[in-house]
């Protein structure tokens, strides 16, 4: 899920101690100190510093490619992270689906405006939430007033609540009827709040109109004409392809680190933030997102319209939100458009300029248990995007 959730369930996480993470760096990290690192680079060493046990980063830009990474990919192991490994890529799962919508509203075979009744009749229906009066718009813009069915499905919080209950399969349905217990937040279009609830419906609105499951919508809409061989919809298998780092989540501040490498089902198998993909298969994906590859200009634009984000949500200031796609300012002018994902053990913030034309991924694979520790590890993570976008025109040492 992205930077949004980071204030919920999946996103508690904290710092592995500095000098455990030294003596886990991969040989030759000392020697290679003495070349003058990039600031990419010295922004991954600094989340690296922050506790995070690894960091990868990748930068395209019509100048070139730059990868760095910074930690290792397996605790007690000193082996660093792989170079374009698979990662969840957890709420950035949205994009591709709000995308989907969006294709199928461009071919007139639904309406942003249509609600959510008009296809899907009585699902949504219970303790004051009414999808006769929510439409597709607000689903994607996360302004539906739905709750969020998240914190329905984390029943115990700590290691071994992930363990014990990390294999419970829901269907999209029970995900739905779990958030239909509680009241709405707001009614529907008068403010901006995030729930993952309105994308489990948007996954079950695309099948309502094409016949099929979003994942094959997404597999013959996005994934093939793109030739994104290395994203998966792995739906409820849980494991990631290898090469791959290990995600680790610490679940009480000062307590030890969790592997959580394997999926936790209950809110890693549906529309809402499911796939996996690797640091170029998502950086061509919004690419070509933001060049029109995908979307008629009409579409694109309804895609960009934005609200915007409360500051107290713990976005950077000035985030707006738009049908799946979220822009975020840079510091040196302009801003960028992306969506982040994250997990248990995991945080993924994906980055895009507005011509398409320079792309980059973070990603960090611990999260920690104390929420100051977390505020600065998502500090970092924003950070090293603002430094590399804006530096993206000079590739050289900063």
């Amino acid at each position: 899920m992205s930077i949004t959730p980071l204030r919920r369930a999946r996103r508690t996480a904290a710092a592995l101690s500095v000098a455990l993470l030294t003596t886990l760096l991969p040989a030759g990290t000392a020697a290679a100190a003495a070349v003058p690192a990039s600031r990419m680079q010295r922004d991954a060493d600094a989340l690296r510093d922050a506790g995070v046990t690894g960091v990868s980063a990748r930068r395209d830009t019509p100048r070139g490619l730059r990868t760095v990474r910074s930690g290792v990919g397996a605790l007690g192991t000193g082996r660093p992270v792989p170079a374009d490994g698979y990662l969840r890529i957890g709420s950035t799962t949205k994009t591709f689906v709000a995308t989907v919508l969006l294709q199928l509203a461009g071919e007139g075979r639904l309406a942003l405006t249509d609600t959510v009744d008009t296809w899907l009749p009585g699902v949504v229906r219970g303790h004051g939430n009414d999808g006769r009066r929510i439409t597709l718009g607000q689903l994607l813009r996360h302004t539906s007033g739905l709750p969020d069915y998240i914190k329905d499905v984390v029943p115990e919080a700590g290691a071994a609540g992930y363990r014990h209950h990390r294999w419970t399969v829901h269907t999209s349905g029970q995900r739905v009827a779990l958030a239909l217990r509680h009241p709405p937040t707001s009614r529907p279009g008068a403010r901006w709040e995030y729930s993952n609830t309105n994308y489990v419906l948007a996954g079950m609105v695309i099948r309502a109109v094409t016949g099929h499951s979003w994942e094959q919508e997404v597999h013959s809409r996005i994934l093939r004409p793109l030739r994104l061989t290395h994203t998966r919809t792995p739906g409820n298998q849980p494991f990631l392809p290898r090469p791959h780092a290990r995600n680790y989540q610490q679940f009480a501040p000062d307590g030890p680190m969790t592997d959580t490498t394997v999926a936790y089902l209950p809110f890693d198998g549906d529309a809402d933030g499911s796939m996996i993909s690797t640091a170029a298969d998502t950086g061509r994906f919004f690419g070509a997102l933001l060049r029109g590859k995908l979307l008629a200009p009409a579409q694109l634009a309804q895609m960009q319209r934005t609200v915007d984000v409360p500051d107290e949500h713990g976005d950077p200031p000035g985030t707006r939100a738009g049908l799946g796609l979220v822009w975020t300012p840079l510091s040196c002018g302009g801003g960028y458009w992306g969506h982040g994902g994250a997990g248990f053990g995991y945080l993924f913030w994906p980055a895009v300029t507005p011509d398409g034309r320079t792309t980059l991924t973070v990603s960090a694979h611990s999260r920690p248990g104390d929420q100051d520790t977390a505020r600065r590890q998502i500090r970092g993570v924003t950070d090293l995007a603002d430094h590399a976008l804006c530096d993206g025109r000079d590739d050289g040492p900063r």
